[in-house]
């Protein structure tokens, strides 16, 4: 595993000796690791907690797996899902990537092979959160933006003043040009964990965003809204 932050894992298994098992196996190989025994509880450490990928049993007591998959994807939330199930039939499979599962593993199953998968799938999803770095001072379509400084200069040759924020979300939709970053990895980025703004605190910096930058802001050329799944910037 590559040097660094370490990768928060959880465990959504409710058979304490395999959730036991897992949670060690994986803590030796470096991850931080969560776990949980049902399925309300899954939501409730999403919705409170970031996570680079989720171990999610289908048979969990209360809210099954396949359900509580589908209302994490509702919610808007890419965080890989590695499902577990005792079942080993082509139809639980296919209904599982189907309501938004990234692979699938039955069991018994082998440890070395789970540990690859669960490597495989958080390095897939970590290109958005490793991005190629932008410089202190960047300039596009006659606009320049200092991050050091939180200023930048607007389509008028203005300067305006950016708040700590406004400029850590610019550098984050510039540092990936192109992509739509989600929601979530916007909270989890610029505001951190636990201290969610609501979307409509994302939207005014979009607009404001659109207010320095943009020749037309009704018809943006360089900061979108992507409904109900993000925002991108393009230069």
């Amino acid at each position: 595993m590559a040097q660094g932050k370490r990768p928060t894992v959880l465990i959504a298994e409710d058979e304490e000796s395999l959730r036991e098992a897992l949670k060690l196996n994986l803590e030796l190989e470096g991850y931080d690791v969560a776990t949980v025994d049902n399925g309300p509880g899954v939501l409730k450490m999403v919705k409170s907690e970031y996570f680079d990928l989720i171990i999610l049993d289908i048979m969990l007591p209360e809210t099954d797996g396949i359900t509580i998959c589908e209302t994490i994807r509702l919610q808007h939330n890419d965080v890989p899902i590695l499902f577990l199930s005792a079942r080993n039939t082509g139809a639980d499979r296919v209904e599982g990537l189907k309501k938004g599962g990234d692979d699938y593993m039955t069991k018994p199953f082998n440890l070395e092979e789970l540990l690859l998968r669960v490597d495989k799938l958080i390095t897939k999803n970590k290109r958005i959160k490793d991005p190629q770095g932008v410089p202190d001072s960047y300039e596009f379509a006659g606009c320049k933006i200092d991050f050091a400084a939180h200023t930048c200069l607007d389509k008028d040759g203005v300067e305006q003043e950016l708040s700590k924020k406004e400029a850590a979300l610019l550098k984050l939709l510039i540092e990936h040009e192109g992509d739509v970053v989600s929601r979530e990895q916007i909270l989890q980025l610029v505001w951190g964990y636990n201290v969610y703004p609501t979307t409509r605190t994302i939207d005014n910096f979009i607009l404001n965003f659109r207010k320095f930058f943009e020749l037309d802001s009704r018809n943006p050329k360089h900061f979108h809204s992507i409904r109900g799944i993000g925002y991108r910037f393009t230069k």
